[in-house]
Protein backbone atom coordinates (compact mmCIF):
# COMPACT_ATOMS: atom_id res chain seq x y z
CA UNK A 1 0.00 0.00 0.00
CA UNK A 2 1.48 3.34 -1.10
CA UNK A 3 0.88 6.21 1.33
CA UNK A 4 0.01 9.53 -0.34
CA UNK A 5 -0.71 12.76 1.56
CA UNK A 6 -3.29 15.15 0.08
CA UNK A 7 -4.63 18.49 1.30
CA UNK A 8 -7.58 20.70 0.42
CA UNK A 9 -10.02 23.17 1.92
CA UNK A 10 -12.87 21.81 4.08
CA UNK A 11 -15.49 22.88 1.55
CA UNK A 12 -18.23 21.21 -0.48
CA UNK A 13 -16.12 21.16 -3.68
CA UNK A 14 -14.04 18.36 -2.18
CA UNK A 15 -16.79 15.90 -1.23
CA UNK A 16 -15.90 13.63 -4.20
CA UNK A 17 -12.51 12.99 -2.58
CA UNK A 18 -14.08 12.06 0.75
CA UNK A 19 -16.61 9.73 -0.87
CA UNK A 20 -13.85 7.98 -2.83
CA UNK A 21 -11.75 7.56 0.33
CA UNK A 22 -14.68 6.34 2.41
CA UNK A 23 -15.69 3.81 -0.23
CA UNK A 24 -12.15 2.41 -0.49
CA UNK A 25 -11.71 3.37 -4.14
CA UNK A 26 -8.06 4.35 -3.68
CA UNK A 27 -7.27 1.30 -1.56
CA UNK A 28 -8.45 -0.87 -4.44
CA UNK A 29 -5.55 0.64 -6.41
CA UNK A 30 -3.08 0.02 -3.57
CA UNK A 31 -3.10 3.65 -2.42
CA UNK A 32 -3.57 4.83 1.17
CA UNK A 33 -4.73 8.39 0.43
CA UNK A 34 -4.53 10.46 3.62
CA UNK A 35 -6.62 13.63 3.41
CA UNK A 36 -5.92 16.70 5.59
CA UNK A 37 -8.26 19.69 5.72
CA UNK A 38 -6.47 23.05 5.47
CA UNK A 39 -8.95 25.77 6.48
CA UNK A 40 -6.25 28.44 6.03
CA UNK A 41 -6.45 27.83 2.28
CA UNK A 42 -4.09 28.14 -0.66
CA UNK A 43 -1.20 30.06 0.94
CA UNK A 44 -0.81 27.40 3.63
CA UNK A 45 -1.10 24.58 1.07
CA UNK A 46 1.64 26.15 -1.07
CA UNK A 47 3.90 26.14 1.99
CA UNK A 48 3.05 22.49 2.69
CA UNK A 49 3.99 21.53 -0.89
CA UNK A 50 7.25 23.45 -0.63
CA UNK A 51 8.13 21.82 2.71
CA UNK A 52 7.19 18.30 1.60
CA UNK A 53 4.38 18.09 4.16
CA UNK A 54 1.92 17.01 1.48
CA UNK A 55 2.27 15.22 -1.83
CA UNK A 56 -0.84 16.58 -3.54
CA UNK A 57 -2.92 19.73 -3.09
CA UNK A 58 -6.39 20.55 -4.41
CA UNK A 59 -5.70 24.24 -4.67
CA UNK A 60 -6.80 27.56 -6.16
CA UNK A 61 -5.46 27.94 -9.69
CA UNK A 62 -4.09 31.48 -9.45
CA UNK A 63 -2.45 30.77 -6.09
CA UNK A 64 -0.47 27.73 -7.22
CA UNK A 65 0.48 29.34 -10.56
CA UNK A 66 1.91 32.30 -8.63
CA UNK A 67 3.80 30.03 -6.25
CA UNK A 68 5.22 27.74 -8.95
CA UNK A 69 6.52 30.83 -10.78
CA UNK A 70 8.09 31.84 -7.44
CA UNK A 71 9.90 28.51 -7.15
CA UNK A 72 7.46 25.99 -5.65
CA UNK A 73 8.79 22.59 -6.87
CA UNK A 74 5.38 21.33 -7.98
CA UNK A 75 3.30 20.98 -11.14
CA UNK A 76 -0.37 21.21 -12.03
CA UNK A 77 -1.53 17.80 -13.32
CA UNK A 78 -5.23 18.48 -13.87
CA UNK A 79 -8.10 20.92 -13.44
CA UNK A 80 -10.38 19.77 -10.61
CA UNK A 81 -13.21 22.34 -10.88
CA UNK A 82 -13.62 23.96 -14.30
CA UNK A 83 -16.17 26.62 -13.34
CA UNK A 84 -15.15 29.94 -11.76
CA UNK A 85 -15.11 30.46 -8.01
CA UNK A 86 -17.60 33.07 -6.87
CA UNK A 87 -15.90 35.18 -4.23
CA UNK A 88 -18.37 36.96 -2.02
CA UNK A 89 -17.23 40.42 -0.88
CA UNK A 90 -18.29 40.75 2.75
CA UNK A 91 -18.40 43.42 5.42
CA UNK A 92 -19.37 43.20 9.08
CA UNK A 93 -22.95 43.52 10.22
CA UNK A 94 -22.50 47.04 11.61
CA UNK A 95 -20.09 48.25 8.91
CA UNK A 96 -20.71 51.70 7.44
CA UNK A 97 -19.68 50.32 4.02
CA UNK A 98 -22.58 49.44 1.73
CA UNK A 99 -21.19 49.47 -1.81
CA UNK A 100 -18.05 48.32 -3.58
CA UNK A 101 -16.97 51.93 -4.04
CA UNK A 102 -17.05 52.37 -0.25
CA UNK A 103 -14.25 49.78 0.00
CA UNK A 104 -11.75 51.70 -2.13
CA UNK A 105 -8.61 52.19 -0.04
CA UNK A 106 -10.00 50.12 2.84
CA UNK A 107 -8.35 47.16 4.56
CA UNK A 108 -8.99 43.62 3.28
CA UNK A 109 -8.88 40.64 5.61
CA UNK A 110 -6.78 37.87 4.02
CA UNK A 111 -5.99 34.37 5.25
CA UNK A 112 -2.30 34.93 4.41
CA UNK A 113 -0.15 36.55 1.75
CA UNK A 114 -0.26 34.54 -1.47
CA UNK A 115 -3.68 33.13 -0.62
CA UNK A 116 -6.76 33.37 -2.81
CA UNK A 117 -8.25 36.07 -0.60
CA UNK A 118 -5.07 38.09 -1.09
CA UNK A 119 -4.82 37.64 -4.88
CA UNK A 120 -8.54 38.24 -5.44
CA UNK A 121 -8.32 41.58 -3.67
CA UNK A 122 -6.06 42.63 -6.57
CA UNK A 123 -8.48 41.20 -9.14
CA UNK A 124 -11.34 43.08 -7.48
CA UNK A 125 -9.29 46.30 -7.42
CA UNK A 126 -8.48 45.88 -11.10
CA UNK A 127 -12.15 45.25 -11.94
CA UNK A 128 -13.07 48.51 -10.23
CA UNK A 129 -10.22 50.64 -11.55
CA UNK A 130 -8.59 51.12 -8.14
CA UNK A 131 -4.88 51.68 -7.67
CA UNK A 132 -3.11 48.64 -6.24
CA UNK A 133 -1.18 51.06 -4.03
CA UNK A 134 -4.42 51.72 -2.14
CA UNK A 135 -4.77 48.08 -1.06
CA UNK A 136 -4.25 47.33 2.62
CA UNK A 137 -4.28 43.90 4.26
CA UNK A 138 -4.90 42.30 7.64
CA UNK A 139 -3.81 38.64 7.98
CA UNK A 140 -6.56 36.68 9.74
CA UNK A 141 -5.54 33.02 9.03
CA UNK A 142 -9.00 31.49 8.68
CA UNK A 143 -12.74 32.08 8.58
CA UNK A 144 -13.06 32.62 12.35
CA UNK A 145 -10.27 35.17 12.13
CA UNK A 146 -12.24 36.99 9.45
CA UNK A 147 -15.37 37.01 11.61
CA UNK A 148 -13.36 38.49 14.48
CA UNK A 149 -11.65 41.09 12.25
CA UNK A 150 -14.85 42.32 10.58
CA UNK A 151 -16.72 42.35 13.89
CA UNK A 152 -13.93 44.19 15.74
CA UNK A 153 -13.19 46.56 12.87
CA UNK A 154 -9.52 45.57 12.42
CA UNK A 155 -10.38 44.90 8.76
CA UNK A 156 -13.07 46.40 6.53
CA UNK A 157 -13.93 43.61 4.08
CA UNK A 158 -13.28 39.95 3.39
CA UNK A 159 -13.42 37.93 0.18
CA UNK A 160 -14.28 34.23 0.46
CA UNK A 161 -16.26 31.64 -1.49
CA UNK A 162 -19.89 32.75 -1.76
CA UNK A 163 -21.57 29.56 -0.55
CA UNK A 164 -19.07 28.73 2.20
CA UNK A 165 -19.80 32.10 3.81
CA UNK A 166 -23.56 32.01 3.10
CA UNK A 167 -24.45 30.60 6.57
CA UNK A 168 -22.49 33.46 8.16
CA UNK A 169 -24.41 35.95 6.01
CA UNK A 170 -27.70 34.23 6.91
CA UNK A 171 -26.88 34.61 10.61
CA UNK A 172 -26.34 38.35 10.13
CA UNK A 173 -22.64 38.26 11.07
CA UNK A 174 -21.52 39.28 7.57
CA UNK A 175 -23.25 41.33 4.90
CA UNK A 176 -22.38 40.45 1.31
CA UNK A 177 -22.25 43.53 -0.87
CA UNK A 178 -21.10 41.93 -4.12
CA UNK A 179 -19.50 38.89 -5.82
CA UNK A 180 -16.27 38.65 -7.78
CA UNK A 181 -15.92 35.51 -9.96
CA UNK A 182 -12.49 34.25 -10.96
CA UNK A 183 -11.85 34.67 -14.71
CA UNK A 184 -10.50 31.09 -14.95
CA UNK A 185 -11.14 27.53 -13.62
CA UNK A 186 -11.04 27.74 -9.84
CA UNK A 187 -9.39 24.55 -8.51
CA UNK A 188 -6.55 22.44 -9.88
CA UNK A 189 -4.67 19.40 -8.61
CA UNK A 190 -0.98 20.08 -7.96
CA UNK A 191 1.70 17.49 -7.15
CA UNK A 192 5.23 17.88 -5.85
CA UNK A 193 7.92 17.28 -8.48
CA UNK A 194 9.59 14.65 -6.29
CA UNK A 195 6.38 12.61 -6.20
CA UNK A 196 5.87 13.00 -9.95
CA UNK A 197 9.41 11.75 -10.53
CA UNK A 198 9.24 8.78 -8.13
CA UNK A 199 5.60 7.69 -8.44
CA UNK A 200 3.99 8.93 -11.69
CA UNK A 201 1.85 5.77 -12.00
CA UNK A 202 0.46 6.30 -8.48
CA UNK A 203 -0.51 9.89 -9.31
CA UNK A 204 -2.16 8.67 -12.50
CA UNK A 205 -4.19 6.14 -10.48
CA UNK A 206 -5.29 8.89 -8.08
CA UNK A 207 -6.52 10.99 -11.01
CA UNK A 208 -8.31 8.04 -12.62
CA UNK A 209 -10.20 7.33 -9.39
CA UNK A 210 -11.24 10.91 -8.65
CA UNK A 211 -12.30 11.44 -12.26
CA UNK A 212 -14.74 8.54 -11.96
CA UNK A 213 -16.28 10.19 -8.92
CA UNK A 214 -16.52 13.70 -10.37
CA UNK A 215 -17.90 12.48 -13.71
CA UNK A 216 -21.22 11.44 -12.19
CA UNK A 217 -21.10 13.33 -8.88
CA UNK A 218 -24.21 15.41 -9.62
CA UNK A 219 -26.17 12.24 -10.44
CA UNK A 220 -25.74 10.68 -6.98
CA UNK A 221 -29.22 10.30 -5.45
CA UNK A 222 -29.96 13.04 -2.89
CA UNK A 223 -26.49 14.53 -3.33
CA UNK A 224 -27.93 17.97 -2.53
CA UNK A 225 -29.14 16.79 0.89
CA UNK A 226 -25.87 14.97 1.58
CA UNK A 227 -23.88 18.12 0.83
CA UNK A 228 -26.24 20.31 2.85
CA UNK A 229 -25.95 18.02 5.88
CA UNK A 230 -22.18 17.61 5.72
CA UNK A 231 -21.38 21.25 5.17
CA UNK A 232 -24.23 22.77 7.21
CA UNK A 233 -25.77 24.54 4.24
CA UNK A 234 -29.35 25.09 3.11
CA UNK A 235 -30.49 22.61 0.46
CA UNK A 236 -31.61 25.41 -1.86
CA UNK A 237 -28.17 27.04 -1.63
CA UNK A 238 -26.48 23.74 -2.46
CA UNK A 239 -28.84 23.24 -5.41
CA UNK A 240 -27.88 26.69 -6.73
CA UNK A 241 -24.19 25.92 -6.22
CA UNK A 242 -24.49 22.55 -8.01
CA UNK A 243 -26.18 24.25 -10.95
CA UNK A 244 -23.18 26.52 -11.58
CA UNK A 245 -20.34 24.12 -10.68
CA UNK A 246 -18.57 21.93 -13.25
CA UNK A 247 -15.85 19.45 -12.34
CA UNK A 248 -13.15 18.57 -14.85
CA UNK A 249 -11.27 15.46 -15.92
CA UNK A 250 -8.84 17.35 -18.20
CA UNK A 251 -5.59 19.21 -17.79
CA UNK A 252 -5.42 22.98 -17.80
CA UNK A 253 -5.08 24.51 -21.26
CA UNK A 254 -1.96 26.48 -22.28
CA UNK A 255 -4.08 29.53 -23.18
CA UNK A 256 -5.57 29.52 -19.66
CA UNK A 257 -2.14 29.43 -18.01
CA UNK A 258 -1.02 32.21 -20.36
CA UNK A 259 -4.03 34.36 -19.42
CA UNK A 260 -3.54 33.78 -15.68
CA UNK A 261 0.13 34.72 -15.86
CA UNK A 262 -0.60 37.82 -17.93
CA UNK A 263 -3.13 38.94 -15.33
CA UNK A 264 -0.70 38.27 -12.45
CA UNK A 265 2.02 40.24 -14.25
CA UNK A 266 -0.42 43.10 -14.82
CA UNK A 267 -1.26 43.09 -11.11
CA UNK A 268 2.47 43.08 -10.20
CA UNK A 269 2.00 39.77 -8.37
CA UNK A 270 4.62 38.02 -10.53
CA UNK A 271 7.46 39.70 -12.42
CA UNK A 272 7.26 37.68 -15.63
CA UNK A 273 5.56 34.70 -17.23
CA UNK A 274 7.29 31.31 -17.49
CA UNK A 275 6.74 28.53 -20.04
CA UNK A 276 3.68 26.28 -19.70
CA UNK A 277 5.97 23.26 -19.15
CA UNK A 278 7.33 24.82 -15.96
CA UNK A 279 3.83 25.00 -14.46
CA UNK A 280 1.96 22.02 -15.91
CA UNK A 281 2.86 18.42 -16.63
CA UNK A 282 0.90 15.76 -18.50
CA UNK A 283 0.82 12.22 -17.15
Amino acid sequence: MKNIQIVGVPEHFNLPWHLAIEEGAFEERGIDLQWTDVPEGTGKMCTMLREGKTDIAVILTEGIVKDIVAGNPSKIVQVFVQSPLYWGIHVGKTSVHNTLEDLKGKKAAISRYGSGSHLMAYINADNNGWSYNDLQFEVINNLQGAIDALTNGTADYFMWEHFTTKPIVDKGIFRRISDCPTPWPCFVIAVRDEVLKKSPAIVKHVLEVINVYTSDFKDIPSIDRMLANRYKQKVQDIQEWLSITRWSQENIAPITVKNIQEQLVKLNIIEKSVPYSEIVTKL
